[in-house]
């Protein structure tokens, strides 16, 4: 039988506060009981342990654990796992997210070949890259991101790398450095609608982030591009069709849709829990507007299942262009 992860109850209020200060003094927001199909099985396998243990040896921060993914047990039961890279504070206070906030350590310089080393100890076919907002530096880390890639292809040549990247507001050309370091896929989520951004991610700017997609695209056209949005904060199917227009006008090669999860009590509240059926509806959309991928459910993450939608984001782009050559 399956056991809910009850992500509010996973961490005591004094670790809460310690993580987000900023969020404190806000009052709680109300809690939706999850609907069965919601529910994942806690983790604990062997395979899991031993993912857990090569995170731990080469002192490793992940999203996974950061961001309280429900999927986590399914991930490092099958040694993927999503490396989150300079450090585990971030500067933003989003009102979505787990990640703590406050004032970061100085970037790591050996991080990039710990990282280098975990991925070819796991054997990784493909890698997910990630981080946290460094607003505090004058790139937003972007050197340290091309690092990690040089360094991932030094040990591991043939695992393909994708990247989950800030959005390096006003960093003037940082996004380029990034650029060419020549990763697979290059993804930045919108997160959610325009009228939204104020409320849940009140630090960034959606046309700025809607831009770097699109100069992804100019700078290298043959990256595969990717962004997600989060459903169930309070958007409208239009909204979310609108958004969809966006990222085709932008380039974007790949959508996921996955329901938005409140972390605790003093994030935003869930507007509603969208049904299987509306994100079966919403990929189809998607589809008929031309992305070359799109991954639309409940429990659709990021890097959920990155390397097995990789390789049918290839084989997309191969029947397209035998299509139109």
């Amino acid at each position: 039988m399956a056991t809910v992860i009850d992500t509010l109850k996973a961490r005591g209020s004094e670790d809460r506060a310690a993580r987000h200060p900023e969020k404190q003094n806000r009052p709680d927001t109300p809690v939706l009981r999850k609907p069965d199909w919601l529910r994942v099985r806690a983790p604990g396998s062997g395979q899991y342990n031993e993912t857990k243990g090569i995170v731990r040896e080469h002192k490793l921060t992940t999203v996974c654990e950061e961001a309280a993914c429900p999927n986590i047990g399914e991930c490092w039961s099958q040694k993927h796992a999503t490396m989150m890279i300079m450090g585990e504070i971030c500067t933003r206070a989003c009102a979505f997210c787990n990640v703590t906030t406050g004032l970061p350590t100085q970037l790591d310089p050996d991080e990039p070949r710990r990282v280098a080393e975990a991925v070819a100890k796991m054997g990784l076919k493909h890698v997910v890259i990630t981080s946290v907002d460094r607003d505090d530096l004058l790139d937003g880390g972007a050197r340290h991101f091309a690092e990690v890639v040089t360094s991932i292809r030094a040990m591991s040549p043939g695992t393909t790398i994708e990247i989950l990247t800030p959005d390096f507001l006003r960093k003037e050309g940082a996004e380029n450095v990034v650029i060419d370091s020549r990763p697979d896929v290059f993804n930045h989520n919108l997160e959610t609608v325009p009228r939204l951004y104020l409320k849940i991610r009140p630090g960034a700017r959606y046309y700025n982030s809607l831009r770097l997609l699109d100069r992804v695209k100019q700078r290298d056209p043959s990256q595969f591009t990717k962004s997600g949005l989060m459903v169930g904060l309070g958007e409208t199917k239009e909204e979310v069709m609108q958004v969809m227009d966006d990222m085709r006008s932008a380039g974007v090669d790949f959508i996921t849709i996955g329901q938005y999860l409140q972390p605790t009590r003093k994030h935003a509240a869930i507007d509603r829990f969208v049904t299987p059926e509306e994100f079966k509806a919403y990929e189809a959309i998607a589809r008929a507007k031309g992305f070359l991928m799109v991954s639309s459910s409940p429990l659709t993450r990021s890097s959920h299942h990155a390397g097995e939608d990789f390789a049918k984001l290839q084989a997309a782009r191969r029947a397209l262009d035998a299509r139109t050559a």
